[in-house]
């Protein structure tokens, strides 16, 4: 039966249920660490150390659940592709997946934040590691079948592009939408005065030898406001966000039907010989290596933006947000560009130019607070930097993966598109358990410097210059694949078809 080919109508319901998972991958992403490894200034507003803090063999135990928990993400990725990948329903072999993932992925988003014992109290880092698996396994569970329908309703070249750029557009809105967190947790923030906040830590000389001179003089002159119900609007606020995603997660799902333009016909391979022949494809793992490096160095990135921003501009954590607008409206304003020059030009030299200019990118990044240069200033420069590399690896990373797939299906004869893109998320989430654990044990340099001193912030800059380099080393490997070879094994088997 001849299978429907996709209008844009279908893609941007398809790109819908990304703007739902980016929303609780931002919060996760961009919050997490924030929240449960705090920084001074945000102690200072209210903030509780709800886990232990410090390190055991250099590694924090935000760092290692976070680790951890992309470790179990990306063994428990091939697991997910095979069972898609060979399920047999009515409803095909991805949508069945996302209509029953959708729900405990929002809602387990949330109870991440919900610690429930003390301040400081071990048990809560046992509560945290529980909910992080189940975040992780439901991530899992929706991304990796969603991911799976890409190549199959994006056809033709034309149309994968396409699609990747509208799910990059949902992305990068549904990341938008995660880092308002802190302007939205402002409307259910209650303030304490000046005064309270000095009795609350114990008086002014108990502010100054714990916050040190600079950050003290923000708290007893005002400059620095204190809430009472600091966790409490956050929790409000994700879960204000959840709800939001779990409706546009459900969209896709329910609005598609699979039938009409995917192959359905289950892969008779099991998970653990697919995800074997598909790294045995010399292009993809080209691709992968360089795809690792990239995401190491853009999670430590993520995972600091909101620490650049507080602890080495000395700008407000509410700032965030508008800095990712003007680096998603610019990156946005590339789209079009990077839609006409890479189906003209190819893929694979925007994308290696992509890491050069990311890498200088996180290499501006280090230096902030360091050159004579207002701080919002400098926020906006990084934000500009950012939008180029960010429209182009937004976009192209997964028409690639689409281009090989299809490529090794003309080759095996075998429908194992779940797998390539699972065995990718294999890939990358291990580069970011590696990155997590890198940042937060790295970000410890330098924390019990009080503030204005040498030496202040040094951790958080060691993380982008650190990602600068490994994202060099990723474009470097990524000239390595051959573009030219699979896309011509591609138009020679669909000449051969219209013959």
């Amino acid at each position: 039966m001849t299978k429907k080919i996709a209008t844009n109508k279908v893609l941007w319901i398809f790109a819908i249920g990304q703007l739902g998972w980016s929303i609780l991958s931002g919060v996760i992403s961009n919050w997490l660490v924030f929240f449960f490894q705090p920084s001074s200034e945000e102690i200072a507003r209210g903030q509780l150390e709800y886990i232990p803090q410090g390190a055991f063999l250099g590694l924090t135990a935000i760092g290692m659940i976070t680790a951890v928990g992309r470790i179990f993400d990306a063994v428990t990725d091939p697991f997910i592709a095979g069972k898609s990948d060979s399920l047999r329903h009515k409803w095909g072999r991805r949508i069945p997946f996302l209509r029953f993932a959708a729900i405990p992925f929002g809602v387990v988003t949330v109870l991440l934040f919900i610690s429930p014992f003390s301040a400081g109290s071990k048990a809560n880092v046992a509560v945290l590691f529980v909910f992080a698996m189940l975040f992780y396994l439901c991530m899992t569970c929706y991304c990796t079948p969603y991911n799976a329908l890409i190549p199959e309703l994006g056809s033709t070249q034309n149309a994968r592009i396409n699609l990747s750029t509208f799910i990059s557009v949902t992305y990068f809105f549904g990341t938008a939408v995660a880092y308002l967190v802190p302007n939205i947790a402002g409307f259910f923030m209650k303030s304490l005065t000046t005064e309270e906040t000095v009795a609350k830590f114990g008086g002014v000389d108990a502010v100054k030898e714990r916050f040190g001179e600079e950050l003290a003089e923000q708290i007893t002159s005002g400059k620095l406001v204190a809430y009472s119900n600091y966790a409490s609007a956050y929790r409000i606020t994700i879960a204000i966000l959840a709800a939001i995603a779990i409706i546009a997660m459900l969209v896709p799902a329910f609005l598609i039907n699979e039938n009409d333009y995917a192959d359905t016909t289950p892969s008779k391979s099991d998970a653990f010989s697919s995800l074997m022949a598909t790294f045995r494809n010399k292009e993809f793992r080209t691709f992968v290596f360089s795809d690792i490096l990239y995401w190491i160095g853009l999670t430590m990135f993520q995972t600091g933006l909101s620490f650049y921003i507080t602890v080495l501009l000395g700008l407000g954590s509410k700032m965030t947000f508008p800095l990712f607008a003007v680096m998603t409206v610019m990156s946005l304003a590339c789209y079009p560009l990077v839609n006409i020059f890479s189906k003209k030009m190819g893929k694979k030299k925007l994308t290696a130019f992509a890491f050069l200019f990311f890498s200088v990118t996180f290499l501006v990044t280090s230096a902030a607070g360091f050159l004579p240069v207002p701080p919002i200033a400098y926020g906006v420069l990084i934000a500009v930097l950012a939008a180029v590399p960010m429209a182009i690896l937004g976009i192209l990373p997964q028409a690639v993966v689409a281009d090989i797939s299809e490529a090794d299906k003309i080759d095996t004869g075998e429908s194992r598109q779940g797998m390539f893109y699972a065995a990718r998320t294999f890939a990358f989430k291990l580069g970011q358990s590696v990155a997590m654990l890198l940042f937060t044990s790295i970000a410890l340099i330098g924390k019990g410097i009080p503030s204005g001193n040498a030496g202040y912030g040094l951790g958080y800059r060691l993380t982008a210059l650190i990602a600068a380099v490994l994202c060099l080393l990723g474009g470097v490997i990524f000239l390595r694949y051959n573009e030219n070879k699979i896309i011509a094994k591609i138009e020679e088997a669909h000449a051969d078809d219209k013959a």
